[in-house]
């Protein structure tokens, strides 16, 4: 597989990573361990060499899991973790002792010396970013962490943590059905040359096709509180998989081939980190990465995308307040 740099800060990555979270958290569809060593140790296999995971998902058992299944290969590997969800309370933390607290646990659970990639998970608005800046560029020039990140922060937030220490990478949700970091987030970074890492690249699946206005989630399943995935908003969001589908018949791939491909041809160095919990959709990702789509078929899609409404918001009240703070 071939690579891109994400910013300017040299963090050479795989062009597609691989989202760890589903396989501890959240989607009610977590493997067993064994299952889920098998799984990341195959990614690599592929050459997939970025992995994403955070404190919060299980909370710890992820970073445990790919720790464990990353040990043999961490010098040809970069890892992602996060801080800043109040792990065991409510809302979040940013406070830098806590940072300073997660990052040593984070250390221990991945069996590494160092941190390739520490994201704020979501922005604290009651710690200033450069205070929450400041600690991680502390944290660099210990050599605990390499590189730093920021989940869903604003134009403003980028800006204003970037000046006290440069952002390798954003991590935001971005996909054909997520287009908001268009406005003011991507030439932001461009501007500023920090490298973008779309999750929820597949909708939450949804863009893979796999769904239909049928489609139920159990109560443990975090998209059971997703509007946009309700089943009347499913119905009305339908369209977007028909254009997938058709797009995916030309060119004898996916659904989920061809939205990973739109989101790789986008002008800012892009590197998507779809998750699953099965190897041959692990394996359908990872195809992505040799579908080529023209400026013709670009053009294509981006004429009946813009005609498609979205049914829903992305989050629930609850957790859209997190983003709001951002």
């Amino acid at each position: 597989m071939k690579t891109k740099k994400l910013g300017n800060e040299g963090l050479e990555v795989s062009e597609i990573g691989l989202g760890c979270m589903g396989m501890s958290f959240g989607y009610n569809s977590a493997t067993n361990y064994e299952e889920s060593l098998k799984l990341i140790r195959k990614a690599v296999e592929l050459g997939v060499t970025f992995f994403d995971t955070a404190e919060i998902y299980g909370p710890f058992t992820n970073e445990e899991l790919v720790g464990e299944a990353l040990k043999p290969f961490r010098n040809d590997v970069v890892i992602a973790t996060k801080f800043g969800f109040n792990i065991g309370g409510e809302g979040l933390d940013s406070r830098p002792e806590r940072i300073r607290k997660v990052a040593e646990a984070s250390l221990k659970r991945l069996q590494t010396d160092r941190i390739d990639l520490f994201y704020q998970h979501r922005v604290d608005p009651n710690v200033p970013i450069e205070e929450v800046a400041g600690t991680v560029k502390d944290l660099i020039s210990e050599g605990k962490v390499k590189h730093f990140g920021l989940s869903e922060a604003s134009a403003r937030t980028i800006r204003r943590a970037h000046t006290e220490c440069p952002i390798t990478a954003l991590q935001s949700e971005y996909s054909l059905w997520w287009r908001e970091p268009e406005a003011s987030i991507l030439p932001t970074l461009e501007e500023l040359g920090i490298g973008f890492v779309p999750f929820s690249p597949l909708g939450r699946g949804f863009l893979a096709g796999r769904f239909n206005e049928s489609t139920t989630f159990d109560s443990k399943d975090f998209r059971s509180t997703v509007p946009r995935l309700s089943p009347e908003n499913l119905k009305a969001n339908m369209a977007f998989v028909d254009l997938l589908n058709e797009v995916a018949h030309q060119k004898n791939a996916t659904p989920a081939q061809v939205a990973l491909a739109w989101l790789m041809a986008q002008k800012q160095p892009i590197v998507p980190i779809p998750g699953t919990t099965k190897i041959e959709r692990l394996i359908e990702n990872v195809g992505a990465a040799s579908l080529v789509l023209s400026e013709e078929d670009l053009r294509a899609i981006e004429t009946a995308v813009r005609s498609i409404p979205v049914s829903g918001g992305r989050y629930s009240e609850s957790h859209q307040k997190l983003v709001d703070n951002q």
